[in-house]
């Protein structure tokens, strides 16, 4: 039921050394249809990261501030010091973002999309515990768990979630799932079981939100009260 890292990576990973040029990058971005790339040591150790966005800035800046030869105040200069190293690289070592956002491929897709959506990337490295490349996660590959039919996902929560991991009467539940949106009628025995049913049905993969319409004959929430 949880969906990892290593579940929905892509394994066939476009990667770059320190020392590969601009225009071998940028080409490799082009031709394999991604928006970054990691950049490896001799030992397969993911050193950096180099994206569309760190190539551009070397276009970004050349506009900016050399056209016709002009070039900028020192206060300019110090302003974006890191946008002018990287507008000044020719390589990867000078072009990437490092260190490099990674995860491990026993991390769950879910931990995957809160680090992407922190460091505010598209894609993350996956390595191992030694930090050597295992595969590349991104954002589509995360997208893709949405995409499972609503019939699969109601199965999934009858036989998984309800029937063998709750260990408790679940005869009463009722699954509907439209669109990705899973409601659960219908009763169950206690009201602290409604919730850990509800709970458990979200972390499903592919599930988008749960509409709790569940009954309890006895409400043991007063019982941890006391």
């Amino acid at each position: 039921m949880r969906m990892t890292v290593a579940d929905v990576m892509t394994t066939k990973v476009v990667s770059v050394t320190a020392t590969t040029p601009f225009k071998d990058i940028a080409e490799a971005l082009i031709a394999g249809g991604i928006s970054a790339v990691p950049v490896l040591d001799d030992d397969n150790h993911v050193i950096g990261m180099v994206s569309e966005a760190d190539l551009l800035r070397k276009e970004e800046f050349r506009e900016q501030f050399y056209r016709e030869g002009y070039r900028p105040p020192l206060r300019a200069r110090l302003r974006h010091p890191k946008g002018r190293q990287k507008a000044a690289g020719d390589t990867a070592a000078e072009l990437m973002t490092s260190p490099a956002v990674t995860v491990y491929p026993e991390a769950s897709a879910v931990a995957a999309a809160r680090l992407m959506d922190a460091h505010d990337v598209k894609r993350l490295a996956v390595t191992d515990y030694n930090g050597r490349l295992q595969g590349i996660v991104s954002r589509r590959d995360l997208v893709k768990l949405f995409l499972r039919g609503d019939e699969e996902i109601a199965a999934e929560i009858r036989a998984d979630v309800l029937d063998r991991e709750l260990w408790v009467n679940t005869e009463g539940v009722h699954v509907q799932v439209e669109q990705g949106i899973v409601t659960l009628s219908g009763w169950m025995e206690h009201r602290t079981e409604t919730g850990i049913a509800v709970r458990m049905t979200a972390r499903v993969n592919g599930v988008v939100d749960v509409v709790d319409k569940l009954t309890w004959k006895t409400d043991d929430s007063k019982w941890d009260a006391k």
